[in-house]
């Protein structure tokens, strides 16, 4: 009888395990297979970048790249001018974009169509190809502004010159500013007319009501967007390197860069990157804790009417403030730009006979190197959206599906966002420290590429399809499992299907960053791997403007159409809504 039992219970352990494997969710290998590859991304070259700063050649601990990256004086300089440069180019911003959020969202100003669309347009043009702009226009003697002045006065010299760190602030706010405009404009958007016509009842002007009522109610969102710019200038590179560089001093990003030329300082490269990471972190909490607290609009949000105020013949000062800005930002780089394009020789001006195609022909047709740089870009930009977008929509839903307790989802979407607070040139050189030995010997192959765009630009597909999957009633796909369908089947079925149109938007959210990313591309392309952001910062070491604005144009154009793409399927707040978000 012993034997009997035992042979029975054997004979059913395989009918036991086939039970368990039929009702046992599958998906659940979807989602571990997700969140491993996330520590993948961001954990390990994170984590190599700290333990490489304190390695020598032979892999032994040493404090000596610590003391190599801060023992000399023009190291701390760069530093230095990092921090000059970031309070700096934030000040201008707030001077550039909180007049303008106000002017457009409180006041009756004519022309809001024309400002908005020159906006967008700053926010298309990549930072480096504004510079590129603006070194064309405000190049010492040779810049169409000193000509114009030259000729004007016939004075020997124009008294512009964009190779110099205030020429350096200029350029960067000029591209940077439309994060005030956006944020302060949402906020301002909030506040009811309430508290203002109390002011005006009890006597006081509207530029009275603006400075005590009015901004005050913003003002945390005026500092985190502030927080948010000095950021975003501390970390840029391709500004930096096309006038800083020329101009003799170093900002922290052209500093790594050169730690870069051969031999590669590895060790120095990491430690000298801890305080940008340390200072990005910290301003980013600080930022995170400010935009967070609610209560200054919370007060007048809800309810109440938001009216437009009269300003009279004041309106039309406004309307040339916003113009100056866009004219500055926008209208004259991008005419400069389409000039040198279509020039022979863009110093000969504009003229019929300086005209040519051959430039964007060159580019798009002749030139066998920009052909590959071009296809590589969008190779790289359209497989990296692909797997941020998979990645995204894969932690999303487990977290808000709860498929893992709350302090894992919590992990879960800080690993996620994470990537967002670093530079993406401190997230270049932890690829670099993390695949350039075995066991991945990623360096050099199109692989390090795709992985570090798509580590880069991962919290911008994460909002988005954490904010689509919230969208989706969980009853609908509790009613298909209730029917006898599997959890894969209610996605395949019930979630993708809704999700089509978002999750196109995201992906081109994601792809038209990727297609313009440098700070990262340059420290991990090889020659059989180049982008067409580096092959134009190439260009720019070259003298050769006609080439690289013919290149440059290729980049916004494309960028066009994908955003008139954005717009007929999310609608026309395509762009600002999820830049808000």
């Amino acid at each position: 009888m012993a034997y009997a039992k035992t042979t029975l219970e054997e004979a059913s352990l395989p009918g036991r395990f086939e039970q368990r494997w039929k009702h046992w969710d599958k998906t659940t290998i979807v989602w571990i297979v997700a969140i491993a590859f996330l520590v993948f991304l961001v954990v390990n070259p994170l984590l190599r970048l700290f333990v490489v700063s304190f390695q020598d050649a032979n892999g032994a601990f040493t404090l000596a790249n610590y003391v190599a990256a801060y023992s000399r004086s023009r190291y701390l300089e760069a530093l230095l001018n990092s921090l000059i440069l970031g309070v700096s180019a934030g000040a201008l911003c707030l001077v550039f974009g909180v007049p303008m959020a106000w002017a457009l969202s409180r006041t009756d100003m004519p022309f809001k169509g024309l400002i908005w669309i020159a906006i967008l347009g700053t926010f298309i043009i990549p930072p480096y190809l504004g510079a590129v702009g603006w070194i064309l226009l405000a190049g010492p003697n040779a810049g169409w502004l000193n000509k114009a002045w030259m000729a004007l006065t016939g004075a020997g010299a124009g008294p512009f010159n964009v190779y110099s760190m205030p020429g350096l602030v200029l350029v960067i706010a000029c591209y940077s500013f439309p994060y005030v405009f956006v944020l302060t404009k949402s906020a301002l958007d909030l506040v009811s007319s309430e508290m203002e016509d109390a002011a005006n009842i009890l006597g006081a002007g509207n530029l009275k009501t603006t400075l005590l009522i009015t901004l005050p109610l913003v003002l945390p969102a005026i500092l985190g967007a502030f927080i948010l710019v000095f950021l975003e200038a501390i970390a840029l590179f391709g500004s930096p390197a096309l006038i800083a560089l020329p101009a003799r001093f170093h900002v922290v990003t052209t500093q790594l860069w050169q730690f870069f030329e051969f031999p590669p300082k590895i060790g120095v490269a990491s430690a000298y990157a801890m305080p940008l990471l340390l200072i990005t972190v910290f301003l980013f909490w600080v930022q995170r804790r400010i935009t967070h607290r609610k209560g200054y609009v919370s007060l007048t949000g809800k309810g109440g009417e938001r009216r437009p105020m009269s300003l009279g013949p004041w309106k039309w000062l406004m309307l040339g403030w916003c113009l100056l800005v866009t004219t500055m930002s926008f209208f004259m780089p991008l005419a400069v730009i389409c000039q040198a394009a279509f020039a022979k020789a863009w110093g000969r001006g504009f003229s019929l006979d300086n005209l040519t195609l051959r430039n964007l022909h060159a580019v798009l047709f002749d030139n066998d190197l920009t052909r590959t740089a071009t296809l590589h870009t969008f190779l790289y930009a359209g497989a990296a959206s692909a797997i941020a977008l998979v990645l995204a929509l894969c932690v999303a839903y487990v977290t808000n599906r709860n498929l893992v307790n709350r302090h894992v989802s919590g992990v879960l979407g800080f690993l996620t966002m994470a990537p967002f607070v670093v530079p993406g040139i401190v997230l270049a050189i932890g690829f670099y420290a993390a695949y350039t030995r075995p066991p991945l010997l990623l360096y050099g192959t199109a692989w390090i590429l795709i992985l570090a765009f798509t580590t880069r630009f991962l919290p911008i597909a994460f909002v988005n399809s954490n904010a689509a999957i919230r969208s989706i009633n969980p009853e609908l796909e509790e009613a298909v499992r209730t029917l006898g369908g599997s959890r894969l089947t209610a996605i395949r079925h019930v979630v993708l299907p809704v999700l089509k149109r978002s999750m196109a938007g995201a992906f081109i959210l994601v792809f038209i960053p990727a297609t313009r990313e440098l700070s990262t591309a340059i420290f991990l392309y090889s020659i059989n791997t180049q982008v067409l952001s580096v092959l134009l910062f190439d260009k720019s070491d070259e003298g050769n403007f006609e080439m690289l604005a013919s290149i440059g144009l290729v980049l916004v154009v494309i960028t066009v159409a994908l955003i008139l793409l954005g717009f007929r399927l999310m609608g026309r707040d395509f762009m600002l809504r999820r830049t808000v978000a």
